[in-house]
């Protein structure tokens, strides 16, 4: 099976997040994509995040829609600072006749090198990246894999950043998360305080 790996703080989930993973699917032929919330994002340590159980809650309300999405909760369940490299050799012990696929925006592709253990990441999984608007795709870089699949995605200027300060401001977020998402930030009054 061909997994594509999304993680992410998904702080909430949006329709920029569904558009490019169904894209990507697609492109690359993928089986199934699985979103994986981080608990503690290694590059947000000291960033104020909703707390991992109302963002996995919200995932799975957002993704249900869709029989190749899946979410994993591996991250939040290990505990402490979530590296992709962990997560990654989890998947493979779990899942090793599975063959990866990391699904990353051209703008981390420029943090890559900085990762935990990048050059093992590679090697547990081929690099897609979704080329967004304002990032060139992967550029000439010799310490990057040749097997990186550029992926174009559509251009989607979604923001979770966005949907939080709309929602403190009592402005609506419809059609910028799913319908199940929207209900459950107003159930929860999420993001009511900045």
């Amino acid at each position: 099976m061909k997994l594509g790996i999304f993680g992410g703080t998904f702080d909430p989930v949006h329709h920029g997040h569904l558009i490019v993973a169904e894209f990507v699917r697609e492109s690359v032929g993928l089986d199934r994509v699985v979103f994986i919330p981080t608990l503690i994002s290694p590059h947000k340590i000291d960033a104020a995040v909703t707390s991992a159980l109302h963002r996995l809650a919200m995932l799975r309300e957002g993704v249900k829609a869709n029989r190749f999405f899946r979410v994993s909760d591996m991250e939040i369940e290990r505990g402490g600072v979530s590296y992709t490299v962990d997560t990654l050799r989890a998947m493979r012990e779990e899942n090793a006749k599975d063959e990866f696929f990391l699904l990353i925006g051209a703008d981390n592709l420029r943090e890559f090198r900085s990762w935990k253990d990048p050059a093992e990441i590679v090697t547990m999984a081929k690099l897609v990246v979704m080329n967004r608007p304002g990032f060139a795709a992967a550029a000439e870089d010799p310490s990057l894999p040749k097997d990186v699949i550029q992926c174009p995605v559509p251009s989607v200027d979604i923001s979770a950043t966005e949907i939080r300060r709309r929602v403190r401001k009592g402005l609506s977020i419809s059609y910028l998360v799913p319908p199940s998402v929207s209900r459950y930030i107003g159930r929860h009054r999420l993001y009511r305080q900045p």
